[in-house]
């Protein structure tokens, strides 16, 4: 009879092979998008100016991701849709409650908005980057779980909700314009 440790070594070895034939078989250009995430999360935890037009570019990103990826993984399934529309909904409605992020100023001279650093974004990202590397994980691997309509829902609200924290950012900011031009007048 074996002993505990040769099990435990056992299921080691056999663990790190999964993990390495999941990492073999991560198609490359995963690794310069984390590498891309990190640097833009990083430079959204400084004080910055934002334009007017570039505001919406990173809610976009994130919103068309989630909704390729919905699409890759599930296909157009109404109901994952209409989840993935809640996910949002819901997300921008928090960001709004909570008026989220604090300390945006809107300078009209400028049409630009000075937004403190944070490093909610960095964490959301690297949070959008987790959840869709371990649903291609499991796709690819097929899975069960990831053939069942429970599973397919809950990452349709998952990535709704992350895309919708992008949207409500963007949101909250070009809200901060809206009331600066209510203050003036």
């Amino acid at each position: 009879m074996p002993y505990p440790c040769y099990a435990e070594a056992k299921l080691s070895r056999r663990e790190s092979t999964m993990f390495i034939e999941i990492i073999r078989n991560t198609p490359l250009w995963v690794w310069p998008l984390l590498l891309f995430l990190l640097f833009r999360g990083y430079q959204q935890s400084q004080d910055r100016t934002v334009g007017l037009s570039k505001l919406g570019i990173l809610p976009a990103i994130f919103l068309f991701l989630g909704f390729y990826g919905l699409i890759h993984a599930f296909g157009a399934h109404p109901l994952n849709l209409a989840l993935w529309a809640l996910g949002i909904g819901l997300a921008v409605l928090l960001h709004l409650k909570l008026e989220l992020p604090r300390g945006v100023r809107f300078s009209p001279q400028e049409q630009a908005f000075h937004v403190p650093g944070s490093w909610q974004p960095l964490a959301l990202m690297l949070a959008i980057f987790c959840a869709k590397f371990a649903v291609g994980v499991m796709v690819g691997m097929q899975l069960a779980i990831a053939d069942t309509a429970i599973f397919a829902a809950a990452v349709s609200l998952v990535y709704g909700s992350f895309g919708g924290m992008f949207l409500g950012r963007a949101v909250v900011i070009w809200r901060s314009a809206h009331l600066a031009h209510v203050e003036r007048t």
